[in-house]
């Protein structure tokens, strides 16, 4: 059964970014339209949550060691704290690991996705963020970017991205900061900020941001769950607080959509990039970047058909 049957007549020509069905009401969908993102409050339960956080800390722990997971660790705290949550900040491409995935299966989440992908979806991007308690070199600042610069597939109005807050998220321990509307601009440049201090591996920025551009400081409390198109420009701060500020997210995309070359493309530096690293790890020379894609993507509802 899916949640797409329409309710109402459509408009034609209202909206773009969303699809007609009873989930939405015209209010949020035309806050999307406008902003590109909309916050659901108190939509995956404590205890989904709490299931997530073990299982984040038994990886860290190396209890359990999910077949193609990126473990993303601050170095220079290891030597401090061994194998603990303390040092892991980033668990990426979680599609092996059972318990973790749940969350890209939940129904309350596709309920809302199938609002803007269609009834036929696959969990392309899978993360667990761990914002560690930052140091002054501002080394878990991510800068303000869009999505869509790391997808080698299109249309971008059939990508969403579902990202969970585990525990209350706010400007003192980083929450996300979005520039409202801006999901309705291109593709713009992206690299490697110029900052002081240490730089983190393919966390691209923006190369002509907008300082002047209104932000909006997404506060959201455990469970809160917001909805965002990948052209949308947002960020996160720093966590300045001595705790730790875990999300769970998944961009989700129709099947239908369809992959792209990036060759003479702004993406193109990323995409060295990445097989770069997936070389060096796994030694495997004869991967292309739709291969990496395919081993992440899994079909979460209804059936695949290009992705």
């Amino acid at each position: 059964p899916t949640s797409a049957q329409v309710s109402v007549v459509p408009e034609p020509g209202r909206f773009r970014y969303t699809l007609d069905n009873d989930v939405l009401t015209t209010e949020q969908r035309q806050f999307y339209e406008d902003n590109g993102y909309l916050l659901i409050k108190k939509l995956v339960s404590d205890e989904d949550i709490e299931r997530f956080r073990k299982e984040f800390v038994r990886i860290c722990k190396k209890e359990v060691n999910p077949s193609g997971a990126m473990i993303m660790k601050d170095e220079s705290l290891r030597s401090q704290y061994g194998q603990s949550e303390k040092v892991v900040n980033k668990v990426q491409d979680f599609q092996e690991d059972k318990e973790l995935f749940r969350y890209c299966t939940l129904p309350e989440v596709l309920k809302y996705v199938e609002c803007f992908t269609g009834p036929n979806i696959m969990a392309m991007h899978t993360m667990l963020i761990n914002k560690l308690p930052d140091s002054d070199i501002q080394t878990f600042l991510h800068p303000m970017h869009q999505d869509l610069h790391y997808f080698p597939f299109r249309p971008a109005d059939l990508i969403v991205c579902s990202w969970t807050a585990m525990e209350r998220a706010d400007q003192d321990n980083g929450c996300l900061v979005v520039l409202p509307g801006t999901h309705k601009e291109p593709l713009k440049p992206h690299g490697y900020p110029k900052w002081e201090g240490k730089v983190n591996k393919l966390f691209h920025g923006l190369l002509d941001e907008d300082e002047k551009s209104p932000r909006v400081h997404l506060v959201m409390e455990k469970g809160d769950t917001v909805f965002f198109h990948p052209l949308l420009i947002h960020g996160s701060g720093i966590n300045k607080t001595s705790g730790f500020r875990k999300s769970i997210s998944c961009h989700f995309a129709s099947s239908e959509c369809y992959y792209i070359d990036v060759k003479n493309t702004t993406q193109e530096h990323l995409e060295k990039e990445l097989l770069e690293m997936v070389h060096n790890k796994y030694n495997a020379t004869s991967v292309e970047l739709r291969d990496i894609w395919n081993f992440r993507a899994r079909l979460v509802q209804g059936e695949r058909i290009n992705l």
